[in-house]
């Protein structure tokens, strides 16, 4: 068993690679909506996965790391892949078709994912107040998702979905990281599914190409994308995934303000005394409240 335990310096650093990660989803999801009326998902995957090979060799030629590629855990990068790729399909249609701050709410059961499945995979400990934490935050899921009020949707379903091959994937990324560099891990993560977005996009038998407008975008999700992944890996080397998944939360009110900003979408009480709740569940987590009794 490995203990989940971690120095609140390392919860400090790990915390502001999230930071980093919360900005980069942020304009991915922004990017994403924008391509969505001319791209389809597999065609945004495809193309996003295609320019990240070469931002990804690119910078591991400058930075003489390309050494670090190794086929050791193929079959774990493999696997990896594929629920992100399934995941992120999801998640692309899922932002194009639903209010952001739903589909966010409803991807949050991902970090409560990762509490339950940690410890199955990872030998990480499920304290009592991280069960808390994660009933807390599950609790604002719902309160801003409102699936009996709204119905659940296609859209909401796609995020659901997407929430649970999310989680999964961060297990694989956790297990990767005792192992693997993050050159390793970004490389394996842009060229399979660059294969898998082909095939797709091939099965398929339509492609549209990119114009001056959609260019931009989709070289926004592929910079984003890479930026975020790194991020992410980089606070998952440092600090237990019970820890760093749960502070991803915090782009729940980033979302909320960007639908409202940018799409007219309502900010709501429900929205606002979810995103109280979920919060209060991560600060939870993260030990910002004393708990000594719940430990």
């Amino acid at each position: 068993m490995h203990s989940s335990a971690a120095p609140s310096g390392e919860v400090g650093r790990a915390a502001l690679w999230m930071l980093g990660a919360i900005t980069s989803f942020s304009v991915m999801a922004v990017a994403g909506r924008s391509l969505s009326a001319t791209h389809d998902t597999f065609e945004i995957m495809m193309f996003r996965s295609l320019i990240g090979i070469g931002i990804v060799v690119g910078v591991a030629g400058a930075a003489g790391t390309l050494h670090q590629i190794n086929r050791t855990h193929l079959r774990t990068h493999a696997a990896r892949n594929v629920f992100h790729f399934t995941g992120q399909n999801l998640w692309f249609y899922a932002v194009a078709v639903a209010p952001l701050a739903q589909v966010i709410a409803l991807e949050f059961t991902s970090p409560l994912w990762v509490t339950v499945l940690a410890p199955l995979f990872l030998g990480e400990k499920l304290t009592l107040k991280r069960g808390l934490a994660a009933i807390i935050g599950f609790g604002g899921v719902l309160l801003v998702a409102q699936p009996q009020a709204s119905g659940f949707s296609a859209g909401l379903a796609a995020a659901a979905g997407s929430a649970i091959c999310f989680a999964i994937t961060a297990i694989f990324t956790k297990a990767l990281t005792r192992t693997e560099t993050i050159t390793s891990i970004l490389f394996w993560l842009t060229l399979i599914q660059a294969i898998f977005g082909v095939i797709a996009v091939g099965i398929d038998g339509q492609v549209t190409w990119p114009t001056l407008h959609t260019a931009p975008w989709l070289l926004a999700v592929a910079v984003a994308g890479l930026t975020a992944h790194f991020c992410l890996t980089s606070a998952l080397r440092i600090a237990p995934a019970v820890i760093v998944m749960p502070m991803d939360f915090l782009r729940l009110p980033a979302l909320a303000l960007v639908g409202l900003a940018f799409y007219q979408e309502p900010l709501t009480w429900a929205i606002v005394g979810g995103s109280v709740l979920i919060l209060t569940g991560n600060f939870i987590n993260l030990g910002v409240f004393s708990a000594r009794k719940l430990k």
